[in-house]
C-alpha cells in the first residue's frame, strides 16, 4: 500500500526552473529538504506557541503532538495533501470559557477530545455522502456567524485577563505585530505573529532592565510587584525530558461549549484542502472527508494526552505559496523538528514564560482576526445581510455569543456563549428557511442597502439598481 513516502528526485535536486513546482511526490535534495522543514517549523511558531499559553496546556507537548498529529495527516491522505497541524487558535475562547467555570486542564482536554470525536466523524460522512452534505447543513451565512462569534468572544479575555498585565507593552507589541503583518513580505509576513512575540519578549526584558518590577495585574489577576519577564522555570528546566502528559476528564456543560468549534475546523480544513488543490492543480474533492478524520483523530490522540487540538495551518500554505515547493517530504522534516522541539523541556519554558503585556498586543489583533475570517466567508459567498433570513439568525446568534447571553435549562445545566449563540444560528437559519416564503430564499436584497435609497429590482434580478448602474 502506497502511503505517501515515496518521492522522486525534482530535476538536479537543487533549484526548481524558472516557472517549474516541486510537486508532493517530488523532492529537492535532502539538506534542502530539511532546511525547507525547519521553515515549516518556523512559519507555525507563532500560534503554535501562542496558543498552548493561551489555553493554559504544556507548550511542548503541543509542539510534539503537532509533529505527530501532522505525520499522522500525510500518511492518511497518503501524501497527496502537504499540509501541516499545528495547535487550533480557534479553542482559545472555548478554554477560556471552560476555566472561567473553574474547569481544570483535564476538562478543557476532555471537552476538545469531544470535538475531535466529531471532527472525525464528519468526516467520515464526508468520504460516504459526498461534500454536498456540508453545505446543506452549514452554508456560509452560518459557518460565518459562527466563525465571528467564536473570535469576538474572545476579546473580554484580552481586555480582563492580559493587557492589564502591562498596558504599555500590550500597546507597543499590537502596533510593532500590525506593521509586520501589514508591511513585511513574502514569508516574513507569514510569521508576524512570532515576530511579535519575539519583539516583545526582548522589550519586557529590556524595561526589567531599565525600570526593575511593575506594579500591575499579575497572571493570577491580583495587583502586585512582579517582573514582566519571569525567567526562573527556564533555569530550571532540563535541556531533555518529556513533556507533562495527563488524561481528559469530561463534563458535558464544557463538552456543549467546545462542540460548535467543529464547524470553524470544517470550514479551515475545507478551505485548505481547496487552496491546496489550487497550487497543486490537482483535484483533491475526494481528499476532503479524509483530511478531515485524519484532523479529528490527530487531535483525539493529542488531547488525549494532555496536548492542545490541531487544525492545519495557512502559515504554511503561504510558505509554499512563496517557495513554489509542495513536496510532503518537506512536511515530514517539519514533524520531525517539532518531535525534537517537544523533547526539550527548557525549550517549553522559555515559552510558557511569555509575559502576559506581550500577549495582551498580540491577542488583540490575533482575536480580531480570528473573528473577521467569518466576515470574509460571507464576503467570498456573497452571502446578502438584507435578507432577513440571513440577516435574524446571525445577528441574534452574534449577539448572544459575543455578549456571553446564557440560558439556564436547570440548577446543573445551562447553555451560553459560544454554545448557545452557534445553537441559535443553527437552528434558527434552518428553521426560519423552512417557514419563509419562496421570496425570501432567493438571496435578494430586500432591506436598506444602506444608503438613502432602497433596492428596486425586479423580483429575480438578484441585482440592485445601484449594481446595474455600474454595468
Amino acid at each position: 500500500m502506497d502511503f505517501g513516502v515515496r518521492w522522486k528526485l525534482h530535476g538536479d535536486g537543487r533549484t526548481p526552473a524558472p516557472g517549474a513546482v516541486v510537486r508532493p511526490d517530488e523532492r529537492l535534495s535532502w539538506p534542502r529538504t530539511i532546511g525547507l522543514g525547519a521553515q515549516h517549523v518556523v512559519a507555525m511558531f507563532g500560534a503554535s506557541f501562542v496558543a498552548p499559553v493561551l489555553m493554559g496546556l504544556d507548550p511542548n507537548l503541543a509542539i510534539m503532538m503537532s509533529g505527530v498529529s501532522t505525520a499522522i495527516f500525510l500518511l492518511a491522505t497518503r501524501g497527496k495533501v502537504p499540509s501541516y497541524l499545528g495547535c487550533s487558535l480557534s479553542f482559545v475562547g472555548v478554554a477560556a470559557v471552560i476555566r472561567a467555570q473553574g474547569g481544570s486542564s483535564a476538562v478543557v482536554t476532555g471537552a476538545v477530545f469531544a470535538v475531535g470525536v466529531l471532527l472525525f466523524l464528519v468526516g467520515l460522512a464526508v468520504r460516504h455522502f459526498g461534500a454536498r452534505i456540508i453545505h446543506a447543513a452549514m452554508p456560509p451565512v452560518v459557518t460565518g456567524a459562527v466563525v465571528m462569534l467564536i473570535g469576538f468572544n474572545l476579546a473580554p479575555v484580552t481586555a480582563s485577563t492580559y493587557w492589564p498585565q502591562d498596558q504599555w507593552v500590550a500597546l507597543l507589541t499590537m502596533l510593532f505585530t500590525g506593521l509586520a503583518v501589514v508591511c513585511l513580505r513574502g514569508f516574513w509576513s507569514r510569521i508576524a505573529i512570532f515576530l511579535g512575540l519575539v519583539f516583545g519578549y526582548v522589550l519586557s526584558w529590556g524595561l526589567d532592565r531599565i525600570f526593575g518590577r511593575i506594579h500591575s495585574a499579575d497572571g493570577s489577576g491580583k495587583t502586585v510587584d512582579h517582573w514582566r519577564l519571569n525567567l526562573d522555570a527556564v533555569g530550571k528546566a532540563d535541556w531533555i525530558g518529556l513533556p507533562d502528559f495527563h488524561g481528559p476528564h469530561f463534563q458535558w456543560s464544557a463538552i456543549l461549549v467546545a462542540l460548535p468549534v467543529v464547524i470553524a475546523l470544517i470550514a479551515e480544513n475545507a478551505g485548505h484542502v481547496k487552496a491546496v488543490g489550487e497550487m497543486t492543480s490537482e483535484n483533491l474533492d475526494d481528499k476532503l472527508g479524509t483530511a478531515i478524520s485524519a484532523d479529528g483523530f490527530g487531535s483525539m490522540l493529542s488531547t488525549a494526552v494532555g496536548g492542545p487540538p490541531n487544525t492545519t495551518y495557512s502559515e504554511n500554505i503561504g510558505v509554499m505559496a512563496a517557495t513554489r515547493v509542495y513536496s510532503t517530504a518537506a512536511y515530514w522534516a517539519a514533524a520531525g523538528f517539532a518531535l525534537l522541539f517537544g523533547l526539550c523541556p527548557k525549550f517549553g519554558a522559555v515559552v510558557a514564560a511569555v509575559p502576559g503585556g506581550v500577549l495582551g498586543g498580540i491577542t488583540v489583533i490575533l482575536y480580531g482576526m480570528i473573528g473577521l475570517l467569518g466576515a470574509q466567508i460571507w464576503l467570498s459567498a456573497k452571502v446578502d445581510l438584507r435578507n432577513p433570513l440571513n440577516l435574524v439568525p446571525t445577528a441574534a446568534g452574534i449577539i448572544i455569543g459575543v455578549g456571553g447571553v446564557s440560558l439556564k435549562i436547570s440548577d446543573n445545566f445551562e447553555l451560553s456563549g459560544i454554545a448557545l449563540g452557534t445553537l441559535v444560528v443553527i437552528t434558527g437559519y434552518h428553521a426560519l428557511r423552512a417557514l419563509a416564503p419562496a421570496h425570501l430564499k432567493t438571496q435578494e436584497p430586500l432591506l436598506d442597502s444602506g444608503t438613502s435609497s432602497y433596492d428596486t429590482s425586479e423580483a429575480g434580478d438578484g441585482q440592485s439598481a445601484e449594481a446595474r448602474k455600474g454595468e
